[in-house]
């Protein structure tokens, strides 16, 4: 191998050593960076004030469970502070002589573990801070609560001692459950004193809600004790001396049960106020709910029978009046109906409803003196009796109602008589006018349709005519056979109309059409078929039909002028 060779080799090997080096420097560089911030973290959990927290909460004095937990948390601290943070010196120092001597590798793993080992010693730290955090928390709390719950305690107390009146019977019982409340609370002072904050706890708890019940408690009975002792025995003692007054004046009770519910009631109050000694308010507020129904019952019954009774005497006069009014309408009805009768044929069944008003008006009769007899022998329940003048006026108007239906419907029988002959004069005129119209034209013929229908008609006017003189006349069939003369004169109007336009058109038709006689032989053809159908066979529409049809195929739209002149002139032509 030459020298030039041996110069390219060294200087590689020069660049790989310098190269490695520059790699172990840099290495070495971010490992010293990295103990570096261990370092810190090292310095900032030693910076904690774990020390002063632990003494704060050793001046406590706490015992019990509280010492307990702090004795956990307090030898988990001296074991942190002690094995733990020796280790991790211990663990930095070896990290320390491995970067030294370029051990990186070894280096990587130690600072992986150091970290590691830091973070498990901050949280466990944390969590010793916390639980000593809590425990002078509770005890805070406590003294809080104690404050809070003593408040209450204390005005509860004064207000029950103070207004014994207001609690009535169930007073003794709440001084119990004060003095108990009392007891929780004392008991509670004596283990906050000695140290023990969170048994302390407990029983400050249980001595809140104890207190919290009463408070909700002493705010209910008052208004309930008011109720029993005062409203109640009030409202039944004046339903009692209603009730007697109102039998001294003659009402009578259906199914009379008020002194015996007022008895009932009574009882139920005094059983209501036991309850109320025992605090069952629950059940207190449910039987007061109760019997205040069933007062208020007591008062509907008695308040009904005297409104009742004012009805009745305000309302007599005018049931009688209506009653009167009702039965004298009723006659002059019938003495109407019957004479009516002898002239009209009555089919709406007039005398039986006029009959059923009778038998109505008698059993509303029969059931007033009842009722007049029963109130002459002090002996009338006036709410039954309100409840049949009530029936009974609301009857009578329906009555009375009726009574105009049929009286307004015999009373037009005569007029739609008078109007019926009238209209037969009328049809009778127009048919005379219709025959002379026709007449007057000369037409060779009539059809006999027209004639059939024209007699039709005639037979028709004149069975009108017959049944209006019969001795009874049913008025309702009159109505249809005038709505069927109306139909059929109307018909025989556009009939004739039909028949003279048809006739006359199809002379002047034909007058126009003998101008192609000569040269379109069909107009010849179709005026001799025309002239055929108007001449000999009368059938005027026919024939009209046949001559128009044959104009249009020469000249279209002649017809149609044709037609509009003559329309136009037919009263001057026909």
């Amino acid at each position: 191998m030459n020298t030039k060779t041996w110069l390219w080799v060294l200087l590689f090997v020069i660049i790989l050593a310098v190269a490695a080096y520059l790699v172990a420097f840099f290495m070495k560089r971010r490992n010293q960076d990295k103990l570096e911030e261990l370092e810190k973290r090292k310095i900032a959990l030693f910076d904690l004030p774990v020390i002063e927290e632990v003494d704060e909460v050793k001046k406590m004095h706490l015992v019990g469970q509280s010492q307990n937990t702090f004795r956990e948390w307090n030898q988990k601290w001296i074991d942190i502070s002690t094995i733990s943070f020796a280790e991790l010196e211990s663990l930095i120092f070896e990290i320390e002589n491995l970067n030294e001597t370029y051990r990186l590798m070894k280096v990587k793993e130690a600072i992986v573990e150091a970290n590691d080992t830091l973070t498990g010693m901050e949280k466990e730290v944390e969590e010793i801070r916390q639980g000593l955090k809590e425990l002078r928390g509770s005890e805070e709390r406590n003294s809080e609560a104690v404050q809070k719950a003593l408040d209450a305690y204390e005005s509860i107390s004064n207000t029950v001692s103070e207004n014994p009146e207001k609690y009535g019977v169930s007073y003794s019982e709440l001084e119990k459950q004060i003095q108990n409340v009392e007891r929780d609370f004392t008991q509670f002072v004596a283990l906050n004193t000695a140290g023990d904050p969170m048994e302390a706890r407990t029983v400050l708890e249980n001595a809140e809600k104890r207190t919290y019940e009463i408070q909700k408690i002493v705010e209910q009975i008052p208004p309930l004790v008011e109720t029993l002792t005062n409203v109640f025995p009030k409202q039944l003692k004046e339903i009692k001396e209603g009730y007697e007054t109102l039998k001294k004046d003659h009402y009578v009770f259906e199914n009379d049960v008020v002194a015996v519910n007022v008895e009932k009631l009574e009882t139920k109050v005094d059983s209501t106020l036991s309850n109320l000694e025992k605090l069952e308010i629950e059940n207190v507020s449910k039987l007061n709910t109760e019997i205040a129904k069933e007062i208020d019952h007591l008062y509907d019954i008695m308040e009904k029978e005297i409104s009742s009774r004012v009805y009745v005497n305000d309302n007599k006069a005018k049931l009688i009046s209506l009653l009167e009014h009702a039965d004298k309408n009723n006659h002059l009805l019938m003495i109407e109906l019957d004479h009516v009768s002898q002239s009209y044929i009555l089919n709406n069944n007039e005398l039986g409803s006029v009959r059923g008003f009778q038998a109505q008006m008698e059993e509303i009769q029969k059931e007033f003196d009842e009722t007049e007899e029963q109130m002459k022998n002090k002996e009338a329940i006036f709410s039954q009796v309100a409840s049949f003048y009530r029936e009974s006026l609301a009857q009578l108007k329906d009555i009375e109602n009726g009574q105009v239906e049929i009286s307004r419907s015999i009373k037009d029988f005569a007029p739609r008589e008078r109007e019926t002959i009238q209209k037969i004069d009328d049809y009778e005129l127009e048919l005379r006018m219709l025959k002379r119209y026709v007449e007057k034209q000369r037409l060779p013929g009539i059809p006999s349709s027209y004639l059939e229908f024209f007699f039709v008609t005639g037979e028709r006017i004149e069975e009108l005519s017959q049944e209006l003189n019969k001795i009874r006349i049913d008025m309702n069939h009159i109505d249809r056979l005038v709505g069927v003369c109306d139909e059929d004169m109307r018909t025989l109007r556009e009939k004739t109309n039909e028949l003279i336009d048809s006739a006359a058109l199809t002379e002047q038709m034909i007058q126009y059409a003998n101008r192609f006689r000569f040269s379109h032989p069909d107009i010849k053809h179709a005026i001799d078929r025309s002239l055929s159908l108007f001449s000999r066979e009368h059938q005027y529409k026919d024939a009209l039909d046949v001559i128009s049809e044959a104009i249009e195929r020469i000249e279209p739209g002649a017809t149609e002028r044709i037609r509009k002149y003559y329309f136009d002139n037919k009263e001057t032509t026909v």
